[in-house]
């Protein structure tokens, strides 16, 4: 990967979402369709996480979310961001605050 400017990397918006909704989408058995509180208006955002997390475990979990991304289609939903995770060899770790913060918070 190549080098970043600190200005670029501040182009990125993050922030903490709350997340309110969570449905497996259809014909996918990796994608869920996640609807996330960031205090000022609801999302939702398509996730590739559907093998590690279970919807019921998802819903009030704080989450960070890329909020300044082109929207994508992905299996017929608008993805309105993306949320973070770390890759264990290979499944995704949802990123989160360690205590809890109110949803919309920036992440810097």
């Amino acid at each position: 990967m190549s080098a970043i400017t600190i200005e670029q990397f501040f182009e990125t918006e993050l922030k903490v979402a709350t997340v309110t909704g969570a449905e497996p989408i259809p014909n996918s058995n990796k994608l869920l369709k996640l609807t996330v509180d960031l205090g000022s208006e609801s999302r939702v955002l398509v996730a590739g996480i559907a093998r590690q997390y279970s919807t019921e475990d998802l819903v009030g979990k704080q989450v960070v979310v890329v909020t300044n991304l082109v929207p994508a289609k992905l299996m017929g939903v608008e993805s309105q961001g993306m949320v973070l995770a770390a890759s264990d060899e290979g499944k995704p770790v949802l990123l989160h605050p360690g205590g809890e913060v109110p949803s919309g918070t920036p992440v810097k």
